[in-house]
This record gives structure tokens, sequence and C-alpha cells, in this order.
């Protein structure tokens, strides 16, 4: 169901994209815009494992170093078919982790000293399981598109507002000009808002399907949720202070995640709502 979630959110993207292009910036503008969206977003892409762990001082540990860890990671990583992913430790008491690389050749796994302090082995297991299961999905692939699409969307509409104050004078003279302008100006701002929304839906989506995933990798479902259910509380005690809201969506819980924020504009579904269907799992076997 969450793959075809994400594939319809995926279309509605595009189409967005297509529409936007083609009434605010044309087919020229269109093309312009996607191309610097994407410009982007593949350097991110293609460098995003090497910018997150230096951005967070993550260590790369060996088998010897870390002898149980990595024996979890090579375990489930053999069960998802996947090459074995590199492992990193971050010095930083906030319980966290996430999955990163470009493709399943290039995946890495990084978690924090805090999680490794807080959960259980089962816990620990449910945890890297859903993280590699965001790499045999390439989810690193999936956010790369639907940003670069969602970037080029938003770049089309300040593009637009930009064009409205400085270049529609001439037009405010004529009948109804000034009617246009504005209604140009709050078209490109529901635009932009909309591609936002699908984009963070997409990321929820992801997180639904690395929970499934997950949580038939380790063998039981409760390992993750019951994992889940101590991360929320341990983040909300111990939040990372220092992350950066850019990478929030790569983590398993949100790092900055507040009780205040609306979950529309969350980049994780609720932690109720993702414990819930797993234990609903575990309850079907």
């Amino acid at each position: 169901m969450n793959h075809f979630k994400t594939f319809i959110l995926m279309m509605a993207l595009t189409i967005l994209f297509v529409f936007v292009g083609s009434l605010i910036g044309g087919k020229d503008g269109a093309y312009i815009a996607f191309g610097i969206a994407l410009l982007m977003n593949l350097i991110s892409y293609w460098f995003s494992d090497r910018i997150v762990l230096a951005m967070y001082g993550a260590k790369e540990v060996s088998e010897r170093e870390a002898p149980e860890l990595y024996r979890m990671v090579y375990n489930l990583s053999q069960k998802a078919g996947i090459p074995v992913p590199r492992v990193y430790i971050i010095e930083n008491d906030s319980p966290n982790a996430f999955a990163t690389g470009r493709n399943p050749a290039n995946g890495v796994v990084a978690v924090t000293t805090g999680i490794l302090r807080l959960l259980g082995r089962d816990e620990l297991e449910g945890v890297l399981a859903h993280e590699i299961s965001h790499i045999k999905h390439r989810d690193i692939l999936v956010q790369t598109i639907a940003a670069t699409l969602a970037g080029a969307i938003t770049m089309l509409a300040n593009f637009a507002r930009f064009a409205a104050f400085f270049g529609g004078r001439s037009s405010e003279d004529e009948e109804g000009g000034g009617g246009n302008i504005i209604a140009l100006i709050i078209f490109s701002m529901i635009a932009a808002f909309a591609a936002m929304l699908i984009q963070l839906a997409i990321s929820r989506s992801r997180e639904y399907l690395a929970d499934e995933g997950g949580a038939r990798l380790c063998g039981n479902p409760l390992y993750l949720a019951s994992a889940l259910r101590k991360l929320a509380l341990g983040v909300a005690r111990v939040p990372m202070v220092q992350a950066n809201p850019s990478t929030a969506p790569m983590f398993i819980v949100n790092p900055l995640r507040g009780e205040g924020v609306l979950s529309l504009f969350s980049t994780h579904p609720p932690i109720e709502e993702r414990i819930r269907r797993l234990e609903a799992m575990a309850y079907l076997r």
C-alpha cells in the first residue's frame, strides 16, 4: 500500500511541476528550473553520505571495534540481500540512527552512542533493520527525485512572484492587470506550499515502508515498536541540539521533534501511529 501511495504522490508532484511550469514559466522556464534543481540535488545525492557523516562527526568502526553492532548489521544485510553497509558511530547522548548512501553498494548505517546505551539487543536489531530497509528500497534516490521536483516548482513559484513584483507594472494600467498579478502571486504561493506538503508526505510514506520492511527483516515487529517508544522518550529528554533541519528526515525519529508541531508539516509519521501499525503486524503473524 505504501509503495502505491509513494507512486501516487510522485505522480502528483510531477503533474504539479508540469502544470506550474507551463502556466508560470512556460516550457523554457520549466526546463531551466528543473535543470537547476536537478544539478543541486544530484550533487547532494552523490555526496550526501560524506556530507552528513562529516556534519555529525561520525567515525567508522570495524568488526573488531564494535563486534556485536557489526554482526547485527552483517546478518540483517545478508537477509535483505544487499552488500554489508559501512558502520559508523556518532558520539552523541541523544538516541538516534540513520542510513545514507546513494545505493546499496554504498550504504551506510550510523548510530549514536545514546541509542547504544538506551536500547536492548532486540530493540537495536529492530532499528538497524529499519535503516537497512531504507538502503534496500533506495530511499535516498526516491527522496532526491522528490526534492528535485519540489525544488523546481518552488523556483518557478519564486520566479513568478519576482516577475509579478518587478515586471508587472505596465500591465496594471490595463483592465484586470492588477487582479491577474495578485492571482499569479497567490497561485505561485499555493503551488510551492503544495509541493512542500507532497514532499513531506513522500518522506512519511517511506518511513512506514522502512518500518514494515525492518519488522520483517528482524523477524518481530515488536522489537522496533518497543525501540520507537523508548526513542521518542529519549529524544524528548535529550534532544540533538546541533541537528541540522535539512538532515532531520534521515533519522529514525525526528531529532528536532516537538509536541507543538503539526504532524502535517513533519518529515516523520506520528510515533504512536508507527507503533500501532507494528503491533498490528505482530498480532497478524
